[in-house]
């Protein structure tokens, strides 16, 4: 199986998708344990939920697992959130703190190389290209990295997430005007929401978002009780969710999308 698979449109949104993936190659599978076998921590469904929201949209989409190698880590390794807990590059424990791994089995660092050059990559290759042909065609390009987690994780975070959570580490990821098209479009839901909360946005975010060559980036963190069923297995779609949901991302979406075609025209006007 490919590890990226890419649908290629031709406005400036570029759709990240690096947590929907299931593959395991045997291989890696008869590695891990019967938690790790669960792949609790996938996006569950984020795919279908942005599915065909905005015409022209690219995507591109890790098919595999994240515990094969996470997509959305650092590829040197180093810590998103110092001091923090959080999961690496290769998790050897879900989002619980609970190994996945069978003992004795966890990757050394020969496989970890072998999994960043066949699976963390590629996906990034990928995304940088689709980045760099939305930009050549309108000036700029819009990433936004499509996420979702289960709302209560004690070994993550405090009580129970926001239903949106917004990640711009900072402000530095987009220019000022997308990051608050993004704040007002989905305080417009009446749902709970945060700006750079508990994720202000994975290595993905942070990587290539440089507002100033023409890429913006915006993370999205959604809590998976905004559209699931439930949080616990089989992690099933709950259609009315689902329904709503989809309405309130599509204009997000297309807010973000027209606060950065302003701020590219304010830019081209000579002074």
């Amino acid at each position: 199986m490919d590890p990226v698979l890419v649908s290629r449109g031709e406005s400036p949104l570029v759709l990240g998708l690096p947590h929907t993936g299931t593959h395991v190659p045997d291989d890696i599978a008869d590695k891990l344990n019967e938690e790790g076998r669960l792949l609790r921590d996938t996006d569950w469904h984020i795919d279908k939920l942005y599915e065909g929201l905005v015409p022209g949209a690219t995507t591109v989409r890790a098919t595999f697992h994240r515990y094969v190698i996470d997509p959305n880590r650092d590829p040197s390794g180093v810590s998103l959130y110092p001091g923090q807990s959080t999961t690496g590059l290769v998790p050897l424990s879900n989002f619980d703190n609970v190994p996945i791994w069978k003992t004795g089995a966890e990757p050394d660092e020969a496989e970890i190389t072998r999994r960043k050059n066949a699976f963390h990559a590629p996906y990034h290759a990928a995304l940088m290209a689709e980045l760099e042909r939305v930009r050549a065609i309108h000036g700029y390009a819009v990433l936004y990295d499509c996420h979702s987690i289960r709302s209560v994780i004690p070994w993550l975070f405090e009580g129970t997430l926001p239903d949106f959570n917004i990640g711009t580490d900072m402000g530095r990821t987009c220019a000022p005007e997308i990051e608050q098209a993004a704040m007002e479009a989905t305080a417009a839901t009446g749902r709970t929401h945060v700006l750079n909360g508990r994720f202000r946005g994975g290595w993905t975010t942070r990587h290539y978002g440089r507002p100033e060559e023409g890429f913006h980036a915006v993370q999205m963190e959604l809590a998976q009780v905004s559209h699931l069923e439930n949080e616990e297995p089989p992690f099933a779609l709950h259609d009315e969710k689902t329904t709503r949901l989809r309405g309130e991302l599509r204009h997000i979406l297309n807010e973000i999308l027209r606060a950065a075609a302003s701020t590219a025209t304010r830019a081209d006007k000579p002074c």
